[in-house]
């Protein structure tokens, strides 16, 4: 085994204790921003914003986001994971800290700036994850940490909403969030790596597997990338020039359908949730509380179908791209009952179906991604995944109030145009995605 020049993770030596730690870590991660999102705006105006900079100041976090999360991606790729991830933990904790202390528009705006480059420690988690366990445990493990994330997303605001009503109450919710970032970076920091590892060499010196006789049994090699000390050393210019390869390199990958069929379900779900508690004002004269019970309970199903994720690859015989398709194809038609709902019921049904479809569908895109890009490019690919939602988030606001123009139904009728959109992509675009999915297996 130590002869082998594969790096391998076998199932026998899954690192399950660093596994869970990571769950732990995406809990607490949402669970402290969840606190901090709904009081934003709040804050803002109570600084002397007028609606107008209100907007621009909150348009900033996603503007950073965009433009850092293939960057930052792709450099936990050649630092590794454990350098980055702390990275961001420690200047995402500073950021919350300085917006606990901010007192005026400018100050409130620096601290947002931290958060906005380096709060992508969800996707170096995702990426780390990718890394430790095969291809196929991958939408198991991955349908878990969305879940465990989903839970501290739904809890966070209660605790947040709790401490608003307290004076200074919005300052006292951002200390508590930084506090839970520096814990995080804390457990990161004594989280056994070496478990990670199938040998304690250096990542680099390893030659990568070409063909699969030389791994045991045929094993897929899990590359660790940048683990070893010599990742560590590189200097900065040869940091930058590895990250602007791996980035160049996806960028002309023959990715675009998979990064289209990403941007118009985001663009798709953003607008299905854009004006709903104004919507169901409007339609149907539900009270705000009603609505918030409403979307409460679509969270928490979210949460839960999480867990179901590796069951239902597991019955697709992880035909990753054909449980894409009938996940889009659902949540479309879902957008459509809600979008022509003559009663509440048809708004809670298609709640209820929307979360789990969703939830599933998210796995699936980055599964695929990961499948189709190349697990040694892991943090750069989730990372590009992130700035095309980034970009959805851009484009979904200004689309919905365009939409709300017409009728309060406009925002998820157009989500059900994209989303149909999307579906015709799949059809065109799976039956090759299979094709090679199976020229691969036949080669292994």
């Amino acid at each position: 085994m130590r002869s082998s020049t594969c790096s391998l993770l076998p199932k026998t030596r899954t690192p399950v204790r660093i596994i869970k730690c990571i769950y732990v870590v995406g809990f607490m991660d949402l669970f402290g921003v969840s606190m901090i999102i709904p009081l934003l705006s709040h804050h803002v105006k109570s600084l002397g914003a007028s609606p107008t900079v209100a907007g621009i100041v909150g348009s900033t976090y996603g503007v950073l986001q965009l433009f850092s999360s293939t960057l930052i991606g792709s450099w936990s790729d050649v630092v590794g994971r454990r350098r980055s991830l702390l990275t961001c933990l420690l200047l995402s904790a500073f950021g919350y800290g300085l917006l606990g202390l901010s007192s005026s528009i400018a100050l409130f705006v620096l601290a947002r700036i931290p958060v906005g480059l380096f709060k992508h420690s969800l996707s170096i988690c995702r990426a780390l994850l990718s890394d430790l366990v095969s291809e196929k445990e991958r939408p198991l493990v991955m349908g878990h940490f969305n879940a465990a994330s989903s839970v501290g997303f739904i809890l966070g605001p209660v605790v947040g909403g709790y401490l608003a009503e307290h004076e200074g109450g919005f300052y006292m919710s951002s200390l508590v969030c930084a506090a839970m970032f520096l814990l995080n970076a804390g457990l990161v920091w004594m989280l056994p790596w070496r478990e990670a590892l199938n040998q304690s060499l250096d990542a680099d010196s390893r030659e990568p597997c070409s063909e699969p006789k030389n791994c045991s049994d045929g094993t897929r090699p899990i590359p660790v990338p940048g683990w070893g000390a010599a990742a560590l050393l590189r200097p900065a210019w040869k940091q930058l020039s590895l990250v602007v390869v791996r980035i160049r390199a996806v960028a002309s990958s023959d990715l675009w359908d998979v990064f289209l069929v990403r941007l118009l379900m985001a663009v798709s779900i953003i607008l299905y949730y854009s004006n709903f508690s104004l919507a169901m004002e409007e339609r149907f004269e539900l009270r705000p509380k009603v609505t918030g019970y409403l979307i409460s309970y679509s969270s928490m199903l979210g949460a839960l179908a999480g867990c179901l994720v590796g069951p239902v690859t597991y019955l697709y015989g992880n035909d990753i791209p054909a449980l894409l398709l009938h996940s889009t194809v659902l949540t479309c038609s879902l957008i459509f009952l809600y979008a022509t709902a003559p009663g509440v019921w048809q708004v809670v049904l298609s709640s209820t179906f929307f979360a789990i479809s969703t939830n599933i569908g998210r796995t699936c895109i980055t599964d695929l991604e990961l499948r189709r890009g190349g697990a040694q490019a892991s943090g750069t690919l989730i990372g590009a995944g992130q700035s095309v939602t980034a970009v959805g988030r851009v484009l979904a606001p200004l689309f919905s109030g365009l939409a709300q123009e017409f009728s309060p139904c406009g925002p998820p009728s157009l989500g059900v145009a994209l989303s149909l959109g999307a579906v015709g992509l799949l059809l065109i675009r799976t039956p090759k995605w299979e094709s090679k999915v199976k020229a691969k297996d036949k080669e292994h």
